[in-house]
């Protein structure tokens, strides 16, 4: 399904809807993202995830709707203490999400610049960027591996 705008909001059924969208967002920041990886939980293969950021710190946590495992995304690790992250509800309320991240990269390096999570809930299929940080992370890939 191609990207379908209800009012004020976008919804598509693919994790190709959900990049588009980060995409779309991205370019309207000055930042546009390059670089993208879908969440999966490592420890039992679940795409579904509660997530809660503060997008302040630098800090973004997933939370596995199958098992329950946390995880901590990107390089929140680096900014956890004094963080205060806040969970992400759709406009549905539901809590559930695939998550997609994105990376827009230093111009001729492979260092992240700015860091955008895109969300698509299994409930509504409203897909958007619930949240986004300057963020100077290093390697991209290496980056991107730990979302």
């Amino acid at each position: 399904m191609a990207l379908t705008k209800k009012g004020e909001f976008w919804y598509g059924t693919t994790s190709g809807d959900t990049q588009a969208e980060l995409r779309s967002y991205s370019v309207a920041n000055r930042h546009e993202a390059t670089r993208f990886a879908a969440s999966k939980c490592s420890s039992c293969g679940c795409r579904t995830f509660a997530l809660q950021s503060d997008e302040e710190a630098g800090v973004a946590i997933r939370t596995c709707t199958d098992c329950g495992e946390e995880h901590l995304m990107g390089d929140s690790a680096d900014h956890l203490e004094g963080s205060e992250p806040e969970t992400h509800e759709c406009v549905c309320e539901n809590e559930v999400f695939e998550l997609m991240s994105g990376v827009s990269v230093v111009e001729g390096t492979h260092k992240v610049r700015w860091y955008y999570i895109g969300c698509h809930c299994v409930e509504c299929n409203l897909v958007g960027v619930f949240a986004d940080w300057p963020c100077e992370a290093g390697d991209a890939a290496a980056f991107l591996a730990k979302v």
